[in-house]
């Protein structure tokens, strides 16, 4: 099965790699061009434009940023949608909106027929290096069976959510949860430092106990030590995730005002120059008199 991949990022260079050190004949292809030349040294090869790499494989792998990226892969005369044949798989594990994905999986049915897999993922660049990611999957049954070969390379567990864009909706759970819990994870350990606690001893304390949880173990040693280079999650990409959360909450007539919330605090953080800082970088919003590390 020839792959491609689209997308070397935090997350998309370890699974790419891995899916090289599996064997697989893999094609890549990235908007920066300079950001494949890492795959490119491992063996894989390296396409002109999104076009020519999906017209050349089988199964095509997607990992960006956001809706407009993906969006924009897609479209327009060298895009993803302008090679796409019958034969094609497109597998998104970008996190983005779950009517964003059922309108290009829909476009892609038209141009195309063929198939579109919403196939977010959860374990951080950990999980992408060890192969221990979980794949939230939508679209039908047949087409995630065909590509689990693939997908297992770098997964430990791949999950059939539903029909095309479930993939999506719960990752969109899954990041409210994360993102939610980043600013509480913040409150605690600057309670704690305010209070008079060492902080750094708040993850081994309360290891295995009901408040511990493997966001609590990442985020709140970074936070006590005041690590914030970007190794796990970017605050700009959980401000991100937790806006989709919020767009899919008012289309369900949901009220979520702990998300709400935490939003207004990321975006805020953001706002003070910490975009692409780590989300332990969250701290410093909490206690601003404090070094902002390695930020």
């Amino acid at each position: 099965m020839r792959v491609g991949f689209i997308g070397m990022g935090l997350m998309g260079v370890p699974m790419a790699k891995r899916l090289l050190q599996a064997g697989i004949e893999l094609s890549v292809w990235n908007r920066t061009a300079a950001a494949c030349e890492p795959l490119h040294a491992a063996g894989a090869h390296v396409f002109a434009s999104a076009r020519e790499l999906a017209a050349n494989v089988d199964v095509l792998m997607l990992c960006v940023s956001d809706s407009a990226a993906v969006e924009a892969i897609c479209h327009g005369a060298d895009g993803v949608f302008a090679g796409a044949h019958s034969d094609l798989i497109v597998v998104d594990h970008s996190s983005i909106a779950a009517d964003v994905t059922r309108q290009l999986a829909a476009e892609l049915r038209k141009i195309a027929n063929t198939e579109w897999v919403d196939a977010p993922v959860s374990g951080g660049v950990a999980g992408a290096e060890n192969g221990r990611l979980v794949i939230m999957a939508g679209g039908k049954a047949t087409t995630i069976d065909a590509v689990r070969p693939v997908l297992a390379h770098y997964s430990q567990r791949i999950t059939r959510m539903g029909d095309v864009g479930a993939g999506q909706v719960t990752k969109i759970c899954n990041q409210l949860i994360v993102a939610a819990n980043s600013v509480l994870i913040a409150e605690a350990v600057a309670l704690a430092e305010r209070a008079g606690v060492d902080a750094s001893l708040l993850a081994p304390a309360l290891a295995g106990g009901f408040a511990d949880s493997l966001p609590f173990q990442v985020l709140s040693p970074r936070m006590a030590e005041r690590r914030f280079t970007p190794v796990q999650w970017r605050v700009s990409t959980l401000a991100k995730d937790l806006g989709n959360a919020q767009a899919l909450s008012a289309q369900v007539n949901l009220d979520t005002p702990l998300a709400a919330h935490a939003l207004q605090r990321l975006q805020a953080h953001a706002g003070n120059g910490f975009a692409d800082a780590d989300l332990s970088s969250v701290i410093t919003h909490y206690l601003p008199d404090l070094d902002a590390g390695s930020c």
